[in-house]
């Protein structure tokens, strides 16, 4: 594009007013329209869990990075106007919400990080977002990593720092490693759409760092208080993959200071 209008875009595409055009399209929601007739053309981030065979890092810390690569690829520049992956972020974000969650280790791993996406590290978890598409379209290189299989072992990584938000997983669901991946995906990109541009824009400068942690039912009761009174937001499932329709998944609390 030549045009000045496009000059300006582009200026503004970048840095904190940059920011401020990408989180109010994130904050306007998600399409919600229905499935293509052609399940090949069903939109879907995917998602890859780095799972090295030695050593594999904690759940709560890879949940935590995975939630934090999600909502950083739906803020990154390159989602703005005339960015690279702006066409294909929007085609999924104005379509049905879905998120695909893989695992890979080595090589697998090395040759996800070629595929256009972002990775967040977290207390030495690793995972990537990638750039949305239908899935029919998905890179051979992801499409061949599995979806379900190893999960990891649940952890009580004691209290969350107090400046970072707080994602709680509904622990009486019992979601697998993938399914819950997904599901603080979810989390992050409403919590993000619901803080103001400058909470967000702060937010984005610790890279989206995130805790994740398991709310038994007392704690889960609380919460849902607390979603009641406007202090968080709830990730409800469409209910695909796992568990039922209509169930609460994810709530994500940003910190006091906030």
């Amino acid at each position: 594009m030549s045009s000045p209008e496009s000059g300006i875009v582009d200026e503004l595409s970048t840095g904190e007013e940059g920011f401020r055009i990408r989180h109010a399209e994130l904050a306007l929601g998600y399409g919600g329209a229905g499935d293509p007739d052609d399940p090949d053309q069903v939109q879907a981030m995917q998602m890859v869990l780095h799972l090295p065979k030695a050593e594999p890092p904690a759940r709560s810390a890879l949940l935590a990075a995975a939630a934090a690569s999600a909502v950083a690829l739906c803020l990154d520049e390159r989602v703005g106007p005339d960015g690279p992956w702006a066409r294909r972020y929007l085609a999924w974000k104005r379509s049905r919400i879905r998120k695909v969650a893989r695992r890979a280790r080595g090589a697998q791993w090395l040759a996800a990080n070629e595929v256009d996406g972002v990775t967040v590290q977290i207390d030495g978890a690793q995972a990537r977002a990638f750039v949305p598409s239908a899935v029919g379209a998905v890179d051979p290189r992801i499409r061949k990593l599995q979806i379900g299989g190893t999960d990891l072992d649940h952890d009580d990584p004691g209290p969350a720092d107090p400046n970072l938000p707080v994602l709680w997983v509904n622990s009486a669901l019992g979601m697998t490693l993938g399914k819950s991946a997904a599901q603080v995906g979810h989390a992050s990109m409403l919590l993000a759409a619901a803080l103001s541009p400058e909470d967000a824009y702060r937010w984005s400068l610790r890279e989206f760092h995130c805790a994740v942690r398991e709310a038994d039912p007392a704690q889960w009761q609380a919460l849902s208080d607390r979603v009641r009174a406007g202090g968080a937001v709830a990730v409800r499932d469409a209910g695909f993959t796992e568990i039922a329709p209509g169930s609460l998944t994810v709530i994500a609390v940003p910190p006091e200071a906030w």
